[in-house]
């Protein structure tokens, strides 16, 4: 069985009477290392990932999913990581985000809105000799490459 399917199914288990929790991410390493990314839609507590964590840490160990020795880690992604589901966007609106687009071009502005296939971001735009104008800029999501909230320490 497919490690990290199995872990996504121990995971949504565990979170299933938990309906503000979600799976960001889940990958086997290949030296060892499981990581499981849950995040809230009000982010997500220690007590939370302590209990995923003992949840799929015993079940693995009781179905011998994982042959070899590993190290499981469960978290919420971190402040530098990009988003990367549409739940997220809905958590940061209001924030600064720096955005990839796939043409290669780099966009900054802050998230005003989501829709199902689009984020809309406000930019300054500053033109030489001219005042930086706001703009609301429509923005596919099949566009952009990544994401990332930026940190004010203001």
């Amino acid at each position: 069985m497919n490690i990290e399917k199995r872990v996504r199914e121990l995971v949504e288990e565990k979170i299933a009477d938990k309906p503000n929790l979600f799976i960001v991410d889940i990958k086997m390493h290949s030296n060892g290392k499981l990581v499981v990314l849950v995040d809230g839609d009000n982010g997500i507590g220690i007590d939370d990932c302590v209990a995923i964590s003992r949840h799929v840490g015993f079940h693995l160990e009781e179905e011998n999913v994982v042959e070899s020795a590993y190290t499981l880690e469960v978290s919420s992604p971190g402040l530098d990581a990009p988003l990367t589901s549409i739940r997220q966007y809905v958590k940061n609106v209001g924030r600064n985000l720096s955005i990839k687009m796939a043409d290669g071009t780099k966009r900054e502005g802050r998230l005003s809105s989501i829709t199902e296939d689009a984020i809309l971001v406000e930019e300054k735009i500053k033109e030489k000799g001219k005042k930086a104008e706001v703009i609301e800029s429509v923005i596919p999501v099949n566009q952009i490459t990544e994401t990332k909230v930026l940190i004010s320490f203001k």
